[in-house]
C-alpha cells in the first residue's frame, strides 16, 4: 500500500533550516505496514537547504508565496512543479496522503495566509497540499499534527485500508456480483460512520445491474470515501454494536447477553474503549461460527498491531 508523506517526516532534512520533522509513529509504526512515497515540493522544485523561509500572502483562495526577508515571489516555480507532480502521483495508485501540518506548500487546512497590512488568517492551504486535493479528492490525506488525535488517527487510517481494498478491486475485472461483495462487507463500517450514507447506498448497489458498472463504481467510491469522512462516535459505534447482537439473539445465554450490555453501557459511557466489546463480539462470531460477521470489515479494520482501537 503506497502512501505519499512530506520528506521531512521521515527525518530527512530538507526543511528551510536544514532540519527535519521525523515522526516517529509514522516510520516506525505505521511505517510496517505501507511503502512511502516522499514529497517535498521546495527541494524537488529546485529550491536549496538550507533556504530563505517563505509564507503565503494575499488572498486565501489564491495566494502568493514569497519568501519572508528578500520578497521573492516563488508562486510559479511551485505551482508548475506541483501541477507536474500531480500528474505524475496520480500514476502511483496512492492510498493516502500524508501532510505537513502549517507548511505553505504542503499544509492541508488551517495555513497561515498573511493579508495586505501583514496579519496572519490561519484560513490557507499549502499550494502543493491544495493541488493534490483537488485533483485527486478520492484520496484520503490527514496531516502530522491531527494524527496526534487518536480518532483523527484512527479515522484516516481505515480511510487508508479501505482504498487500499478498492484498488485491489479495480485491479481485477470489475463486476456487480464484486462490488456486491466489497459493499456487502463493508456495510457495518458505513454504518457506524455515515447512516445516511448506509441507507442511500445500499438501494444503489441492490439495483447495479440497471447502472453502468464504470459510472456506478465511480459514484459509489465517491460516496464511500465521503461517508467516511465523517468519525465514528460512540453513540454511532453503540448503534452498530447493538444491531450485531441482533445476530446473535438464539445462540447468546442470558449471561453472555447481560455481559455484552454490560460492556456497551461502560463504552457509551467512555469507561471502556471500543477494543473490549470488539473482542467479545470477534469472539462470538467465532464460536457460534457467524458467517456474515465473519466478513465484516467493521470488526477488522486494520491491523490490531497498530492499537487504533485501544485509545477510542
Amino acid at each position: 500500500m503506497k502512501i505519499g508523506i512530506s520528506t521531512c517526516l521521515l527525518g530527512q532534512k530538507v526543511r528551510y533550516d536544514g532540519g527535519h520533522k521525523h515522526d516517529r509513529y509514522l516510520t516506525d509504526i505505521l511505517g510496517k505496514y505501507v511503502t512511502y512515497v516522499p514529497v517535498c515540493p521546495e527541494t524537488e522544485s529546485g529550491l536549496p537547504v538550507p533556504r530563505e523561509a517563505m509564507r503565503l500572502i494575499g488572498e486565501i483562495e489564491n495566494p502568493k508565496l514569497v519568501t519572508i526577508q528578500t520578497g521573492i515571489d516563488q508562486t510559479k516555480r511551485l505551482k508548475e512543479w506541483s501541477s507536474s507532480k500531480v500528474n505524475v502521483l496520480k500514476d502511483e495508485n496512492l492510498c493516502g496522503f500524508i501532510f505537513k501540518s502549517k507548511s505553505p506548500s504542503s499544509g492541508m487546512e488551517r495555513v497561515k495566509v498573511y493579508n495586505d497590512k501583514g496579519h496572519p488568517v490561519p484560513k490557507g492551504r499549502g499550494i502543493f497540499a491544495g493541488m493534490f486535493m483537488d485533483r485527486l479528492p478520492l484520496i484520503p490525506v490527514e496531516e502530522d499534527g491531527r494524527l496526534n488525535d487518536p480518532n483523527l488517527r484512527e479515522n484516516f487510517i481505515t480511510r487508508i485500508f479501505v482504498f487500499s481494498r478498492w484498488r485491489e478491486l479495480l485491479e481485477k475485472d470489475l463486476t456487480v456480483g464484486r462490488l456486491v461483495d466489497f459493499h456487502t462487507k463493508h456495510k457495518l463500517l458505513i454504518m457506524s460512520h455515515n447512516e445516511k450514507a448506509y441507507r442511500e447506498m445500499g438501494p444503489m448497489i441492490a439495483h447495479a445491474k440497471k447502472y453502468d458498472l464504470t459510472e456506478l463504481a465511480d459514484e459509489y467510491i465517491a460516496k464511500l470515501m465521503a461517508a467516511l469522512k465523517l468519525k465514528a462516535t460512540i453513540k454511532k459505534n453503540v448503534n452498530v454494536l447493538q444491531h450485531v447482537m441482533g445476530y446473535f439473539k438464539k445462540q447468546l445465554s442470558s449471561d453472555e447477553k447481560q455481559e455484552l450490555l454490560e460492556i456497551l453501557t461502560n463504552y457509551s459511557q467512555s469507561l471502556l474503549p471500543i477494543i473490549v466489546p470488539i473482542t467479545l463480539i470477534n469472539h462470538y462470531v467465532r464460536k457460534y461460527d457467524q458467517e456474515y460477521l465473519k466478513e465484516q470489515v467493521y470488526l477488522n479494520p486494520h491491523p490490531m498491531e497498530l492499537k487504533l482501537r485501544n485509545h477510542v
